[in-house]
């Protein structure tokens, strides 16, 4: 390498760092690791599980701090207090979403999930309304769930007892229950078009935009086609995907913990008994079981750092002035994973939402749909899913592992931007 090339890289750095410490010095931003030219924290950072390497970081900077994914800042906010108080007391501020390329390139900054600003405000506000008018939240809702889950009992039924991976059957229901609400139809298991939506949702294949209307060329409009086919592939794959991640590593833990699985068995001969279906009306009189399904969304802790944020405008927060557009990541772990509101955090223990008379105790660390504006827009629908769909399959079935409970390994085998279940088997047994 001659002396120009090694004058020019040095040069280089000294601007990258200089335009960093100007950034730091604007902004007023939080302090975190220096970042190195280009790569930014990358190094400090494990991309296998962002969590753990965001929890190390918290105890050297606290609970506020700053790290460069590339060249730019992301603010990191870990711990209830300061999730609490950007998602929740300046839920505005907070509301925009940060940049994420493969998604952005995919949606085109249209849709739901990772839109900003009008485009999202509208859209949102439109997709709620038009879910209610369809049903969600009503009991027509809870009728085709509770339909649902029949057929996937009878289809569980087909495997015979024998060793089975749930995980087809356990996303075909709540895909299902998305088709009835935006298709007004359900499809067959063994259906070729049920195993092609799933087999894309789980994928992550995109989706193509058509171009057949001139609505697409309306540029002052929110509503064209191609913001329609984005949000409702939003919405769709949203609600299975995450669904049915929930149902399979549910599922596990209560082959892992056979002790809850048998109080939530006598939970449910108690109060519903054999010969019709749960009900949401059942779900006050059953504190264990609604436990329970708050404890496997808790341990799960199904998407650690929620999606990235952004702030809409310059904003004062804390001692920091954090710029306009800045990516905010909301640690969802340390508020899932505190240990002052859930003794013993890391362990599966449905007590955690529970008094000292067993009654059902809620928590408002249980940010497992996020919080603030941009909370789960299907949260309703899927509580009323995993509760129905749970409390169906153990009122049918027996749960038979192939190994022995405590040789069963619950650890994720991914966990970036979801929190994904080891694959497994299991005997359904009907009872």
């Amino acid at each position: 390498m001659d002396l120009f090339t090694v004058l020019v890289i040095c040069l280089s750095c000294l601007i990258l760092l200089f335009l960093w410490n100007r950034s730091y010095i604007k902004g007023k931003l939080p302090p975190g690791p220096t970042p190195l030219p280009i790569v930014g924290n990358i190094f400090q950072i494990n991309t296998n599980n962002i969590s753990k390497s965001l929890i190390k970081l918290a105890e050297d900077y606290g609970p506020v701090f700053t790290v460069y994914f590339g060249m730019k800042p992301t603010v990191v906010l870990h711990g209830y207090e300061a999730v609490k108080e950007a998602l929740i007391d300046q839920r505005e501020e907070f509301s925009g979403r940060g940049s994420f390329p493969v998604f952005d390139k995919m949606t085109q900054g249209l849709g739901i999930v990772f839109s900003s600003g009008e485009i999202w405000k509208k859209t949102r506000r439109f997709t709620l309304m038009v879910l209610r008018n369809m049903g969600v939240g009503k009991k027509t809702i809870e009728d085709r769930i509770q339909e649902e889950a029949l057929c996937l009992v009878e289809a569980l039924k087909k495997t015979n007892a024998s060793p089975c991976d749930p995980t087809f059957l356990l996303a075909c229901a709540p895909c299902n229950v998305m088709c009835s609400i935006i298709f007004q139809s359900r499809f067959e298991y063994s259906d070729e078009k049920l195993l092609t939506m799933i087999n894309y949702i789980h994928e992550n294949l995109r989706i193509s935009s058509t171009s057949w209307i001139q609505g697409k060329h309306n540029k002052q409009s929110e509503f064209t086609v191609d913001n329609l086919i984005t949000t409702i592939w939003d919405v769709f794959s949203a609600g299975i995907d995450t669904m049915s991640t929930t149902l399979r590593y549910g599922l596990l833990l209560l082959l892992k913990h056979p002790e809850v699985t048998a109080k939530v068995r006598e939970e449910i001969d108690r109060v519903v008994g054999k010969h019709r279906s749960p009900c949401m009306q059942d779900r006050s009189h059953m504190p264990y079981t609604d436990a329970v399904v708050h404890e496997i969304q808790r341990f799960i802790d199904l998407v650690p750092n929620s999606l990235p944020h952004a702030v809409t405008q310059d904003i004062k927060f804390r001692e920091y002035l954090i710029p306009k557009g800045t990516a905010i990541l909301t640690s969802l772990t340390s508020v899932l994973r505190d240990d002052k509101e859930f003794p013993n955090p890391e362990q599966f223990d449905p007590g955690h939402f529970l008094d000292e008379s067993g009654n059902f105790k809620k928590s408002d660390y249980f940010m497992a749909f996020s919080a603030g504006k941009r909370v789960c827009v299907g949260e309703g629908l899927a509580r009323m899913e995993l509760f129905l769909l749970l409390t169906t399959i153990l009122q049918h079935f027996t749960l038979k592992p192939l190994l022995d409970p405590k040789d069963i390994d619950t650890t994720p085998v991914v966990n970036g931007i979801g929190s994904i279940p080891p694959f497994y088997e299991l005997c359904f047994i009907p009872v």
